[in-house]
C-alpha cells in the first residue's frame, strides 16, 4: 500500500482521503485548503461614457489606478501650491545688488508674469489706473494658476467617473416582450474537490415549471441545453450552454451527482460557480455573476466537506433589461440569489464515519433557475454635467481661484505699505543698469570716432591721447557723473572742455568774408583745404553782448540717446566757432582803430 499523501486520513483501513475542509493536490501529493474568495461578483455588462476616448489613446480604467478619487488631484495640486509660494517667499531674503546677477533676474521675470493683477494693485486716491507689474502680484498670479489647473483637473475627472446616473424603469410585460430576449447564456459549476468528472453520474432530464404545480413538464436536457464536464485543477467543472436561448417558462431546475471510486471518494470542500449572458448578435456586452461557495450558513467560516444524501441547491435569477441608451440592447441578467447546503461533515469522525458508509458515498448539486419573466427593467443614463453645467462650473473655479488670491494681494498691500510700489525698486535697477550699458556703448564710439588708440571700458573715465582734452564721464549706480579725477566728480558737462583742436587744425587757411559791418549776424567762411563755401548759422552777434554757452539738453529718463550726444557737441562747436569769428571781428576792430589813430600823426609829421 502506498503512503498517504500529507494532511489525510484512513478509512476502512487501506484507503485514504482527506481530512475536512481539504482536496488532494496532485501535483505537490498533498492535501490543502481552498484560499477561494467567497465574494460574490457581479457585472451590468454595460458602461456609459458621457465623454468617450479612443481605446488605444486613453484608458480611463489606467487612470483610476493612479487616481482613486478627487483627492489625488487636490492634494497634488496643494503640494504644488504650496511649493511655488514658499519658493517666492524665500527668493525676498536674497540680495538684489547692482541687477546682474541671477537672484535679481528670477525675481525681475516673476514680476513679469503679473499677468492677473497687473492692474488692480494699490493705489493713492485720484490717479490714474496704470498697469504695474509686481513680484507680489507674480507670485499670486501663477499660484491662482496653479489653484485653478488643480481644480479644472478634478472636475475633469468627476466629469469622467461621475459622468451619468442610470435610471430604471420597471415595466410589466407580455409574451410577446420577452421572444424579443434572445441571449448565450452558460452556466459552469466547479465542485472544488478531489474528484473527477469520471465521478459524475450525468443527467438526462430538466424540470420546467414549479414543482408540485400544473405546469410541471420534465424534458429532455438536449432540448435547452449543452450539458458537459472537464477536469480542472479544482475539480470537474459542469458547463450549461444555450445559445440563442428563448426561455419559455420562469422555473427550470437540473441535478446531478457524484459517487465514490476506489480511491476517489465522492466528497467537496465547495462550490464555484461563474453563470454569463450576452446578446446572440451583440456579443460585447457581457453580464455575469461569479462566485464561491464554501460551508453555507455557518457564520465562524470554518472548513466544512460536503457528502452525503442531502442535496445542496444553487439558486439563481435571471431577469430582462432593456438598455434604451444603448441603441435597445436586450440583456439577461444573472443573479446569484441563494445557496442551500446539503448534508456537511464538520469533524474529522464524522468525515470518517461517512466513508465508511456506502449510502453515504455521493454528493448530490441542483441548479435551480428562476426567471423572472413578469416585469422588465428598462434601463437609461442620463448625463448629470451637461455643456452649460461645465461651463459653469469651470467659470465658478475660475473665479474662486482669482478673487482668492485677489484678496490676499489687497490685504498685503493694505498692511504693509512698503508692497505697494514694490515695482520701482525692481525698475530702477534695471534701469540703472540699462543706462549704464547704453553709456558704455556710447563712449566707446566718442572715442572710436576720435580715434582713440585705447577704448575706456571700465567704470573710471580717462582723457585717452589723441582725443584732444575731451572728458568722457561715466553714469554709476547711484544715477551721478564723475570724471576722472575726483576734483573733478561735480562739474557739470556744460562746464567741460571740449576743444576740438584735430578738426580744427586740420582746417588750413580758412579764409573768412565778412560781409556788411562788424554787427551782421552771418557770417561766410571757406575752407582753403575743399574750396567750398559752406554758409554756418552762427549765434546772434550782437553789439557788446557775448551770449552765454548753449544749455546741455539731456533727458531725465533711463536711456541716453547717440543724437542728443551729437546735438550738445555740434551746439558747442558752433559757440567756438561764433566766439572765434567774435574774436576775429574784434582784433580786426582794433586793428583798424590802430590804424586811424596812426595817420593823423603822421601826416603832420610830413
Amino acid at each position: 500500500m502506498a503512503s498517504c499523501p500529507q494532511n489525510s486520513i484512513l478509512y476502512n483501513g487501506s484507503h485514504c482521503a482527506c481530512q475536512v475542509g481539504r482536496f488532494l493536490n496532485v501535483s505537490a501529493n498533498s492535501c490543502i485548503t481552498y484560499d477561494g474568495s467567497s465574494a460574490i461578483k457581479t457585472d451590468s455588462g454595460i458602461d456609459y461614457y458621457a465623454i468617450s476616448f479612443p481605446k488605444t489613446f486613453i484608458s480611463f480604467d489606467s487612470i483610476k489606478k493612479f487616481t482613486q478619487s478627487q483627492a489625488v488631484f487636490l492634494e497634488a495640486t496643494l503640494v504644488m501650491l504650496l511649493s511655488w509660494l514658499l519658493f517666492c517667499f524665500l527668493l525676498r531674503f536674497t540680495k538684489l545688488g547692482d541687477g546682474r546677477n541671477a537672484w535679481f533676474k528670477i525675481r525681475w521675470w516673476i514680476s513679469r508674469l503679473d499677468v492677473c493683477f497687473a492692474t488692480r494693485h494699490w493705489l493713492d486716491d485720484q490717479k490714474l489706473v496704470v498697469k504695474r507689474k509686481t513680484e507680489l502680484g507674480g507670485t499670486f498670479s501663477i499660484a491662482s494658476w496653479i489653484l485653478f489647473t488643480g481644480l479644472f483637473a478634478a472636475l475633469l475627472y468627476q466629469l469622467i467617473a461621475k459622468r451619468t446616473i442610470e435610471v430604471h424603469n420597471v415595466k410589466a410585460t407580455n409574451a410577446p416582450d420577452l421572444a424579443l430576449f434572445r441571449n448565450d447564456i452558460e452556466f459552469n459549476m466547479t465542485t472544488v474537490s478531489s474528484m473527477s468528472c469520471s465521478n459524475l453520474q450525468r443527467p438526462t432530464t430538466l424540470l420546467t415549471g414549479s414543482s408540485g404545480f400544473i405546469e410541471d413538464k420534465v424534458s429532455p436536457i438536449s432540448d435547452f441545453l449543452n450539458f458537459s464536464c472537464h477536469n480542472t485543477s479544482l475539480g470537474p467543472t459542469i458547463s450549461l450552454k444555450c445559445r440563442n436561448c428563448q426561455l419559455r417558462q420562469d422555473y427550470f431546475s437540473i441535478s446531478w451527482q457524484f459517487v465514490d471510486l476506489p480511491n476517489s471518494p465522492a466528497s467537496a470542500i465547495g462550490f464555484q460557480f461563474n453563470v454569463t449572458a450576452k446578446d446572440h448578435i451583440r456579443s460585447d456586452h457581457v453580464s455575469f455573476v461569479s462566485g464561491t461557495l464554501k460551508n453555507g450558513s455557518n457564520t465562524d467560516n470554518s472548513p466544512v466537506t460536503f457528502r452525503g444524501a442531502d442535496t445542496n441547491i444553487l439558486i439563481f435569477n435571471l431577469f430582462p433589461r432593456l438598455y434604451r441608451s444603448a441603441k435597445d440592447l436586450r440583456l439577461i441578467q444573472p443573479l446569484f440569489h441563494e445557496f442551500v447546503p446539503g448534508s456537511i461533515l464538520r469533524e474529522t469522525s464524522q468525515l470518517q464515519a461517512s466513508l465508511e458508509n456506502a449510502n453515504d458515498g455521493l454528493i448530490n448539486a441542483t441548479l435551480y433557475v428562476n426567471y423572472l419573466s413578469s416585469y422588465i427593467i428598462e434601463s437609461e443614463n442620463q448625463n448629470i454635467i451637461g455643456a452649460v453645467g461645465f461651463l459653469a462650473d469651470l467659470g465658478g473655479l475660475y473665479c474662486i481661484s482669482m478673487m482668492l488670491f485677489f484678496y490676499l494681494l489687497v490685504q498685503c498691500e493694505f498692511r504693509m505699505k512698503r508692497l505697494r510700489n514694490e515695482d520701482s525698486i525692481l525698475r530702477n535697477i534695471r534701469s540703472r543698469r540699462k543706462a549704464q550699458e547704453h553709456w558704455d556703448k556710447v563712449r566707446k564710439y566718442v572715442m572710436y570716432t576720435w580715434n582713440c588708440k585705447t577704448l575706456d571700458v571700465d567704470d573710471h573715465s580717462k582723457t585717452e591721447p589723441g582725443c584732444g582734452r575731451l572728458m568722457l564721464p561715466s553714469v554709476h549706480g547711484n544715477g551721478s557723473v564723475r570724471g576722472a579725477g575726483s576734483s573733478r566728480k561735480r562739474r557739470q558737462l556744460s562746464n567741460t572742455d571740449l576743444s576740438l583742436r584735430k578738426q580744427v587744425s586740420s582746417e588750413k587757411a580758412i579764409k573768412c568774408d565778412i560781409s556788411g559791418s562788424v554787427k551782421d549776424k552771418t557770417k561766410h567762411c571757406i575752407g582753403s583745404n575743399d574750396g567750398v563755401a559752406v554758409q554756418h548759422q552762427a549765434f546772434p552777434l550782437g553789439d557788446d553782448i557775448i551770449p552765454p554757452p548753449p544749455p546741455l539738453e539731456l533727458k531725465s529718463g533711463s536711456e541716453i540717446e547717440l543724437s542728443d550726444i551729437q546735438k550738445n557737441f555740434q551746439r558747442l562747436y558752433d559757440y567756438n566757432v561764433m566766439l572765434r569769428e567774435k574774436f576775429i571781428a574784434t582784433q580786426s576792430l582794433l586793428h583798424d582803430l590802430t590804424t586811424k589813430t596812426s595817420s593823423p600823426g603822421t601826416e603832420r609829421q610830413t
